[in-house]
């Protein structure tokens, strides 16, 4: 088994759309991030049922599966789960060092700039009477601040993995079919995790993290598997069907949108799909996300020559650095909000506030990149 299972990761590894669509999924949560932006219009949530957030979390599971799946059957289950345990501890750290910064630069600008409805907005009111009780369920995951809510819910998928990890290599199936199970379970008894002061979890790990063992289980499917998926993106009835349920969504998602729009879809029909279900991830959205997948991975296979465009190098090097990029989004997602709303409500100055945001977010990702490379060169002989 494990040397049919090595060539599978190895065969999936180094695969550059992932990178690729880490960087879009990345740069799209920047400006979905930035409240009134005119260019968030543009991201995949305003085409379809699904958005960013589905992007990150099931690459992100089937990239976590490459990465530790081969250690796993080479070094075994303790060491693969320490790395995790690792890589879970370097993601909560950078979770904290952002949350303590994020929500005192936040009271900070709203104190000097006379503007406290940003306090609200951005989901911190509490550290105005409960600083401490605030920054305690912050540490706990709890406090839940406009645009960490990805990161919360990468963090707890990624502490479990070793478990699903374990199970995907011996039994794929069954374990996919464990996660299908707690999915619906989740749905049904309308289970989620607490958040302070009060509400729940934008993000419900135990709906979320169905996309998350999905993308583990294509990422380790067996050779019969893959013959199987390989051989449906060839049938083009099924291309079709895929392409118009993206068809469909679209429509039913810009009549949401647009009131002038609203009388295209009928409104018993609006209300089965909107407002769109995202804290439990409903199952059309889900059935949305897969036709996407299904649909670009025929379309961009590995070897595609775009991919030594330099217009998408940025956007693959982002996603090769996402939780810098991530983190440094947070950031200017607060800052591009504050310059939208000091400065002329104008179209220029949204298309200028996600360009400067993208830039730098590019900038960052190429240094840490080049930082990392420096670690590693061999120091100049003496002799």
């Amino acid at each position: 088994m494990h040397p049919s299972t090595k060539a599978e990761i190895a065969a999936r590894d180094g695969d550059p759309r992932l990178s690729l669509l880490f960087g879009i999924a990345a740069w799209f949560l920047f400006l979905d991030h930035v409240p009134h932006n005119a260019v968030s219009a543009l991201t995949l949530r305003n085409f379809g049922f699904s958005g960013a957030t589905d992007v990150f979390v099931f690459v992100g599971g089937y990239t976590a599966a490459i990465l530790y799946g081969k250690m796993m059957l080479e070094r075994g289950f303790v060491v693969s789960a320490t790395r995790i345990f690792r890589r879970v501890w370097q993601l909560y750290a950078a979770y904290v060092v952002l949350f303590v910064v994020y929500i005192n630069l936040i009271g900070y600008v709203a104190r000097k700039s006379a503007a406290p409805e940003i306090i609200h907005e951005f989901n911190v009111a509490g550290i105005l009477g409960h600083t401490i009780r605030t920054l305690i369920y912050g540490l706990l995951l709890q406090a839940k601040p406009l645009n960490l809510d990805a990161l919360q819910l990468f963090i707890v998928l990624m502490a479990f993995f070793p478990i699903v990890l374990f199970g995907m290599l011996r039994r794929p199936n069954l374990t996919a079919a464990g996660s299908i199970a707690l999915y619906l379970a989740a749905r049904e008894f309308d289970w989620n995790l607490s958040s302070f002061p009060d509400g729940r979890w934008y993000f419900n790990p135990f709906s979320w993290q169905l996309l998350f063992v999905l993308g583990a289980w294509f990422a380790l499917a067996g050779a019969k598997q893959a013959r199987v998926i390989h051989s449906l993106q060839n049938i083009s009835i099924l291309r079709i069907v895929a392409l118009l349920y993206l068809l469909f969504a679209l429509v039913v998602t810009v009549a949401g949108n647009l009131p002038q729009l609203a009388g295209v879809v009928p409104e018993p029909l609006l209300n089965l799909f909107l407002p769109n279900d995202k804290e439990n991830l409903a199952p059309y959205r889900i059935v949305h996300f897969l036709a996407l997948a299904f649909l670009f991975s025929y379309a961009v296979p590995r070897n595609w020559r775009g991919f030594q465009s330099p217009v998408l190098q940025p956007v693959i090097k982002c996603g090769e650095e996402w939780l810098t990029v991530f983190c440094t989004g947070v950031f200017l997602s607060f800052a591009g909000h504050f310059v939208l709303i000091t400065g002329p409500n104008l179209l220029a100055m949204h298309i200028l506030v996600s360009i400067a945001g993208i830039a730098i977010m590019a900038g960052a990702a190429y240094y840490v990149s080049w930082s990392r490379r420096q670690d590693y060169k061999p120091a100049l002989s003496t002799r």
